[in-house]
């Protein structure tokens, strides 16, 4: 089994473009012009283009994040052992768009594993373009196949755009986030 619950030879499942569609998408001249988005699993050679996605979501957040804690993250996302996986949205000259981390995680109460979607964002030159409802979508498409019960992510309470687009996908929970420093 690989970190995702497939046998290796369902790999087929993650080497697949999850979705395509086709937007408006401006250009420095003002003139829209339609381009193709695909959303697919990260792959190794996507690093430099990825990092920048990762260093923009982290400055959107304020969060100091080191080269090394990045390349951390990446190697999870390339280690088949650990349960990070990523997708990203891609357009039509391959220029990466937006990311989305995910991984599985068990519901105890409900006996079920769900999915939690760790980090997702879009280049703020690229949000409206649709892509990050083709990576939800796509991240919809893997929990239906991996028989997930849900879905769920945090946002922060200010983050009024994503939260916009959240309600219209999914439902808002009544649970109140909580981090503890561990230590005695």
């Amino acid at each position: 089994m690989t970190k995702t619950g497939l046998a290796r030879n369902d790999e087929a499942l993650l080497n697949r473009d999850y979705s395509t569609a086709t937007d408006a998408a401006p250009t420095t001249t003002g003139v829209t012009r339609m381009s193709q988005i695909t959303v697919r699993a990260a792959r190794p050679e996507d690093f430099p283009q990825w990092r920048a996605l990762y260093r923009g979501y982290a400055d959107f957040y304020r969060v100091e994040q080191t080269e090394e804690a990045a390349e951390t993250v990446w190697g999870w996302v390339n280690d088949p052992a650990h349960e990070v996986d990523a997708l990203v949205a891609e357009d039509a000259d391959g220029r990466l768009l937006g990311l989305a981390h995910y991984r599985p995680y068990a519901r105890p109460l409900s006996a079920t594993v769900g999915g939690f979607l760790d980090d997702l964002f879009v280049a703020p030159e690229h949000r409206g373009s649709g892509a990050v409802d083709l990576l939800l979508g796509a991240l919809r498409e893997i929990a239906a196949e991996r028989g997930w019960s849900v879905v769920r992510w945090i946002t922060a309470d200010d983050n009024h755009r994503a939260r916009s687009k959240y309600d219209q996908v999914a439902t808002r929970t009544m649970w109140v986030t909580y981090d503890m420093a561990p230590g005695r």
